[in-house]
């Protein structure tokens, strides 16, 4: 036996008890409070990369525009995306230990239960 394999005897859920939690409306609500998230979120980002990315690309003039010493707007928006990356790595962060792992837990233990 390797040692990704376990014994059917306590080992990992089995197929009908993982259908049956998916099918779960916890699951279902578990799913709902990911996505409320998680696709406002990209849509946001992708926008925001997407303004940079048009920006630099047509409005030369614009991003060259000096802000302090040499330093220029393109040089701020681009160093803007990674903040926004942190930021937005930190909501996530924030949002799943508040609405997301509690949930995630209670079907874990549930999941659990039902196999033993």
């Amino acid at each position: 036996m390797s040692s990704t394999e376990r014994p059917v005897s306590g080992g990992a859920p089995d197929q009908e008890v993982w259908a049956t939690m998916q099918a779960s409306p916890e699951f279902g609500d578990l799913r709902r409070r990911l996505r409320r998230f998680v696709f406002p979120m990209t849509v946001l980002f992708l926008g925001w990369y997407l303004l940079y990315v048009i920006l630099a690309d047509y409005a030369h003039g614009f991003m060259s525009i000096k802000v302090v010493g040499n330093i220029n707007v393109g040089l701020v928006l681009g160093l803007l995306q990674f903040v926004s990356t942190f930021l937005i790595t930190t909501l996530y962060v924030r949002h799943a230990n508040k609405n997301l792992d509690p949930l995630a837990e209670d079907l874990r233990r549930r999941v659990e239960k039902e196999d033993a």
